[in-house]
């Protein structure tokens, strides 16, 4: 029999706010939304919508110069809220037993973009820059430096389903035996390099999300990180189930018809045996985009079909790219552990239905679910067609 897989721990941070219980009673709030604000911090003169972390954030100071970005203090907020955990683990198993895999988009690009801006000007380098802040396997040597574990140490970067791939993989590293616990998930930060880059491909909505309406206009970019301590011990959450695949379709649109989403689908399926009447509640990727929207509810209604509760959270927290599939994975735990009161992640939107999309059962504010949720799916479809969905279960 093949060993289930757990996640024991988690941390949070995210523009609903810094840790499990700030973070759920935002999401949860039937009254308003919360999380996306307007703000000119990062386009001067161009206001924009964006789920910007306002939470103080870990101090990097007594870590090298290479480790000191915001995606690194990120990471190190959300791990400070699991130290215990991992602390246990490390003395349990051994640092060399316990492995990192970290999905990202950014790294430390915001710190590269101050920098060159600097030498623009000055015809100097910063002296707090280093070119090691901006390399894509930075996160993943910064959080073993911080953690204390050394085991395989990788991080992932495949645009949005980054990090939703990096937890399919730690769950594949501790099925192999290749190590005992795995501290997986990620994170991405604000930076102009990807706003600008979804401004140019006129995706990005200047008012908050409007997922699935016949109004949406686009995303709102966003950031934060999370993190789960992953083994085969039991714990509140299972990682049921996962599916990845590639549409092969084109650079940025996805599969029109939504054929690798709904093979994604059913791979997680499939690997725990369920039929889709047994899943409780569906986070959708959900961005607001007309193509993305489009290819993911016939993608759900073609799997999982028009009755079963779903959303979008992305008007919340934006959408943090390459660490939006950990965020969401955590707001499923929220869903799935300690909640008497069944409430279900709200689709906060207009409520106006594009005719030319099935009509799905989006989640209401203040929604609850009429049963017991056992199982909820999470979709992550990313740039060139890279999906990957996760089944969880209540523990």
């Amino acid at each position: 029999m093949i060993a289930p897989v757990f996640l024991n721990s988690v941390g949070i941070t995210c523009a609903l706010g810094s840790g499990l219980e700030a973070v759920a009673a935002a999401l949860f709030d039937a009254r308003e939304p919360h999380g996306v604000e307007t703000t000119e911090r990062h386009t001067p003169g161009r206001p924009l919508a964006l789920g910007t972390v306002r939470s103080p954030l870990a101090d990097l100071s007594a870590f090298a110069l290479p480790f000191q970005s915001r995606n690194n203090a990120l990471l190190l907020t959300a791990l400070e809220q699991m130290r215990t955990g991992v602390s246990a683990a490390i003395e349990r198993w051994g640092a060399d037993r316990v492995a990192i895999v970290l999905g990202t988009s950014t790294s430390g690009i915001g710190e590269a973009e101050t920098a060159v801006s600097e030498h623009q000007h000055r015809g100097a380098w910063p002296a707090r820059f280093h070119y090691g802040q901006q390399e894509i396997g930075a996160p993943s040597r910064f959080l073993a430096a911080a953690s204390g574990a050394r085991g395989p140490a990788w991080t992932m970067s495949t645009a949005c389903s980054s990090s939703a791939k990096a937890m399919a993989s730690a769950a594949r590293i501790l099925r192999a035996g290749i190590a005992d616990a795995v501290i997986a998930g990620g994170a991405d930060s604000l930076c102009a390099f990807t706003i600008n880059g979804f401004s140019a491909l006129e995706s990005v909505s200047a008012a908050r999300c409007n997922p699935f309406s016949r109004h949406r206009c686009g995303i709102n970019i966003g950031e934060g990180a999370a993190l789960f301590l992953m083994t085969r011990e039991p714990g509140p959450v299972r990682l049921a189930g996962w599916g990845e695949s590639s549409d092969a379709h084109h650079m940025s649109a996805p599969d029109p018809q939504g054929a690798g989403a709904t093979a994604a689908i059913d791979q997680a399926l499939a690997r725990e045996g369920i039929g889709p009447d047994e899943i409780g509640y569906v986070n959708l990727h959900g961005t607001a985009t007309r193509q993305n929207d489009a290819m993911e509810s016939r993608a759900v209604m073609a799997r999982v079909g028009p009755r079963t509760p779903v959303s979008s959270t992305k008007p919340l927290t934006g959408h943090a790219l390459g660490a939006a599939g950990a965020i969401e994975a955590a707001l499923c735990w929220m869903t799935l552990v300690d909640n008497p009161g069944r409430r279900l992640p709200p689709h906060w939107w207009d409520g106006a239905c594009d005719p030319e999309l099935p009509p799905l059962a989006f989640v209401p504010p203040g929604g609850r679910a009429d049963r017991p949720v056992g199982y909820a799916l999470s979709h992550s479809f990313a740039f060139g067609g890279s999906n990957a969905v996760l089944l969880f279960g209540a523990g």
